[in-house]
């Protein structure tokens, strides 16, 4: 089957069928596939007391995330071979199917209910996370819209508002599951695209004080919300009740010291931190890996946002605008989730139910994550083919493997 695909696939264009061979950003690549790798070997310490209490099998979830890890590597190929022509065109599909998948795990009976939220629609053993999906469909109609009404943005205030008609409704749909989390950033890396796609300093400015105003009036409208701010500003106060969460990771950050308890010798892993291997997983590293260890995760981080925010750079340098502005929303998306669940094990933030990208536990986030490594790596091999080039038309005999004086196989690289 796998045979049969890539033989249909090899004849186009693509960073992995190429005439260079596998022609891909790797340093993207290396950095994304060290945090996979350190999350396979966090969340399998992590989970193994859970998962041997819960399910017979100390494995049982390191056997699940290396299946999400599989198919996330999967469709990170298939978003390779797909050119970005394709998804520009079908933004307001993407839009439209975001939606629905939001709709639809509000539906009793399609969405799954874990811990009071509704985030989740099963498909037999697994869960699938509409936000995740939703988020990545929205950086890209956003991505078309900006490059569509490019001047209209810029300039009048109509344009500015028009993509808050789509945003308001879908973070509407997003606070219903609840998932507050995913809310805030998918608003956080949406307003990074308008201002990196031209928005003036007034106007961004007004939104900021706009998108200040409502989370403080979302936080009001809800007790939960309060009692969660209310706790991580002192969680020492009722440790063993609201704080509890917290106060356990801040142990697991003590106990690392500088050099870490060692890899698997972690205490609060077993039955005193909760969600150990989803969203404290960074916790836990602290704990075994110690100060350096956290801070070269950090690091790691670190350098693959901001290398996709320069292979945005890179693509806006080229002209090539709509592949721009959805590496600039991938790489926010990445960003915002980084930042706020680091915030919350360090203690910066109230506690969030958002995973750390490309290491927590977490089928959806994982194979998103992956899917979204795959667009970028696209985006960059367009950046230097025959592909980016606004001088070249191309007709359907140029894809064909054995046409004569293949253009698209024939690449123009430029010093990046």
């Amino acid at each position: 089957m796998l045979a049969r695909l890539l033989s249909i696939l090899r004849p186009y264009p693509s960073p992995l069928f190429s005439r260079r061979g596998i022609d891909l950003d790797f340093p993207l690549l290396a950095g994304c596939l060290a945090l996979l790798g350190l999350g396979l070997v966090m969340i399998t310490s992590a989970s193994t007391e859970v998962a041997a209490v819960q399910t017979g099998n100390p494995f049982y979830h390191m056997i699940r995330h290396l299946i999400y890890m599989t198919i996330g590597l999967g469709a990170a190929g298939l978003m390779m071979v797909i050119p970005l022509a394709t998804w520009q065109r079908m933004g307001g599909t993407l839009l439209v199917v975001a939606f629905g998948l939001l709709v639809l795990v509000l539906v009793p009976g399609i969405g799954r209910e874990v811990n009071g939220s509704m985030r989740w629609i099963g498909f037999g053993a697994f869960n699938v996370q509409p936000s995740e999906i939703a988020k990545v469909f929205a950086v890209i109609y956003l991505a078309g819209y900006l490059v569509r009404r490019q001047e209209e943005v810029r300039e009048s205030w109509m344009g500015f508002f028009k993509p808050f008609i789509v945003l308001l409704p879908m973070a509407g749909l997003l606070l219903m599951e609840p998932d507050f989390g995913a809310t805030v950033v998918l608003m956080g890396a949406a307003a990074a695209m308008l201002f990196l796609g031209g928005v003036g300093l007034f106007r961004f400015s007004l939104m900021v004080a706009l998108a200040v105003a409502a989370v403080f009036v979302l936080v009001q409208a809800q007790p939960y919300r309060m009692a969660r701010l209310v706790t991580f500003t002192d969680p020492w106060a009722d440790q063993f009740g609201s704080g509890y969460q917290l106060t356990q990771a801040l142990i697991a950050f003590g106990r690392g010291q500088w050099l870490g308890v060692g890899l698997g010798n972690s205490i609060q892993k077993q039955f005193y931190l909760p969600e150990a291997h989803t969203d404290f997983v960074y916790s836990v590293l602290a704990e075994e890996l110690g100060l350096f260890g956290s801070l070269a995760t950090v690091a790691l981080f670190v350098f693959v946002s901001v290398r996709a925010l320069y292979i945005g750079l890179w693509a806006e340098k080229a002209k090539q605008f709509f592949a721009a502005y959805v590496a600039y929303g991938l790489a926010f998306l990445w960003i915002g989730q980084f930042l706020i669940n680091i915030g919350v094990n360090v203690g910066l933030l109230p506690t969030k139910g958002l995973t750390l990208p490309f290491l927590s536990y977490g089928g959806s986030s994982l194979v998103i994550c992956c899917a979204c490594l795959g667009l970028l790596l696209r985006i960059e091999w367009e950046r230097r083919t025959i592909l980016g080039s606004e001088d070249v038309d191309f007709v359907e005999s140029d894809f064909a493997e054995d046409a004569p004086g293949n253009k698209a196989s024939k690449e123009v690289v430029h010093g990046r």
